[in-house]
């Protein structure tokens, strides 16, 4: 990855504060006139790499739908013991398996993130991988408390695919 060079400026007016020293770290009283403009130079990284900014944007929006989903299907869970209805042409419960999926995904991917690099996924523009990244560890564990409360008290989970007990 190559770095580019990002020049920040100071203000162009003078204070009537003293100038630093440079080669002394001591202060020397000048006139504002002969203090000379600060210039700071930082280097920051790029972050946008095509490859992978693709496999980011999907985990993006599929954990941004997914999270949600997740909450409205533990919800109605642990309300009725059942999953979501199957809705229209089964479209609601096959979101619902893919949110399941693509959580369970996007936390496998930062748990090998992880294990390969020492750190988890990166942020992603504005931030948003790495809070639905957040999010899915966080729909993981309401997973594992709904489905173990859901066993404690009913004595089953339910299926993936729409049984007589809840929908027959």
């Amino acid at each position: 990855m190559q770095a580019s060079k990002m020049l920040l400026f100071s203000p162009t007016t003078y204070t009537t504060q003293p100038c630093l020293n440079r080669n002394k770290f001591q202060r020397i009283n000048r006139t504002p006139s002969t203090c000379p403009a600060l210039r700071v130079v930082s280097m920051a990284k790029e972050s946008s790499d095509s490859s992978s900014s693709i496999a980011e944007t999907v985990a993006i929006v599929s954990g941004l739908v997914s999270t949600p989903v997740i909450g409205w299907s533990l919800y109605t869970l642990k309300t009725t013991g059942c999953g979501l209805p199957p809705g229209p042409g089964g479209s609601i419960g096959a979101l619902e398996g893919v949110s399941y999926l693509a959580v369970v995904g996007i936390v496998g991917w930062s748990l090998y993130s992880k294990k390969k690099t020492g750190s988890g996924l990166p942020n992603g523009p504005f931030g948003l991988l790495g809070a639905v990244e957040g999010l899915s560890y966080l729909s993981l564990l309401a997973i594992l408390v709904v489905f173990g409360l859901q066993f404690y008290e009913k004595g089953y989970i339910p299926g993936p695919l729409p049984a007589d007990q809840c929908f027959g």
